[in-house]
């Protein structure tokens, strides 16, 4: 698994809180058009991995987020929307977060920290070879993120393993 850090990169914006609002106002929709361009570059990775997700979805698996924190909310968010949005049945997609339902709407500190929470977590939802689990980290670095996408990979191994 290869990610790219973002919060701990070098900031162009150290001194937000001697900004002005319209200052504020300028540089943060300055940022939002860089987002566009950043998923150009991403689209055919983009596709792989929503063909990924139909494949397992269209063999009776479910799609699965995990995170923490805010990137953890945005997961939850997303799956919350998934049934009315595009008609699935509520359980096909579900948000995991470290710190479970009162991270939802407080942190939950240290959490994210937990290398084996996230297996856990994912275990509760009887979690098995024909789901897909998609781990949301903006530092590519969180533990209990990477934690259970590195279990649901050496799980995935030994079912390929069993199967030859």
């Amino acid at each position: 698994m290869e990610f790219t850090l973002t919060t701990e990169s070098e900031s162009n914006y150290r001194d937000l809180d001697k900004m002005t609002v319209g200052e504020l106002l300028i540089n943060i929709n300055k940022e939002d058009q860089a987002v566009p361009a950043a998923v150009q570059k991403e689209i055919s990775s983009i596709e792989m991995l929503v063909n990924a997700v139909l494949h397992k979805m269209i063999n009776g698996g479910r799609l699965f987020y995990i995170g923490a924190g805010t990137s953890g909310r945005l997961g939850i968010l997303d799956a919350s929307e998934c049934s009315t949005t595009y008609g699935v049945p509520g359980d096909w997609v579900t948000g995991v977060i470290a710190g479970g339902n009162k991270a939802i709407s407080e942190a939950v500190e240290f959490a994210e920290d937990d290398m084996e929470q996230g297996w856990i977590d994912l275990l509760q939802h009887n979690i098995s070879q024909k789901d897909i689990v998609i781990g949301i980290t903006a530092s590519g670095s969180t533990p209990y993120v990477l934690g259970a996408l590195k279990k649901m990979q050496r799980r995935r191994h030994s079912y390929r393993q069993h199967l030859l």
